[in-house]
């Protein structure tokens, strides 16, 4: 009992820390517009970090990044303006999610066609290798013309035998 009492303590804490980056000097008395920018600080990236979202770093620039939301959504702006407004300063790196476009096709095509190529390669591998398996076996049931010749000899030596009996 003691133990799992320890173990659950240890996972709040742990996700306590990393829920709350954001600090409350940051926090915006609308709390409607406070989600908001909780969403969208969940889109986009952290320059420092990289792996995680502006919503879940500590990093100084994070924080520079999400006053910066905040500061767009009280102008006014919408989500989207204030996506293109962080696109257009720092490029598209800055979404967690990269959008589908001309220039970011290969972002999107490249895991499922390089996960299709593996896959039709070990396909055709397997084929190869039930194949040759197969005339391996085809090989060794042959027999030379010696061997063909030898068991005629002993096909027709034996069968009169056997009719005597």
């Amino acid at each position: 009992m003691r133990r799992a009492l320890l173990g659950v303590s240890v996972v709040l804490m742990m996700a306590a820390s990393a829920a709350y980056a954001v600090q409350p000097d940051e926090i915006m008395s609308d709390p409607v517009k406070e989600a908001r920018a909780r969403d969208l600080s969940r889109e986009l990236r952290c320059m420092v970090c990289q792996n995680q979202s502006i919503d879940d770093s500590e990093a100084p620039l994070a924080k520079d990044l999400r006053i910066l939301v905040r500061e767009r959504i009280a102008a006014g702006d919408s989500d989207a303006q204030v996506i293109d407004f962080l696109v257009a300063r720092y490029g598209e790196f800055v979404l967690l999610k990269p959008q589908l476009n001309l220039h970011t096709w290969i972002l999107w095509l490249l895991p499922p066609l390089v996960l299709a190529g593996g896959g039709a390669a070990l396909w055709m591998q397997a084929r190869r290798r039930r194949k040759s398996a197969a005339d391996e076996d085809s090989a060794l049931l042959k027999l030379t013309a010696e061997e063909e010749a030898r068991l005629e000899r002993l096909i027709a030596t034996q069968a009169p035998s056997d009719s005597n009996a």
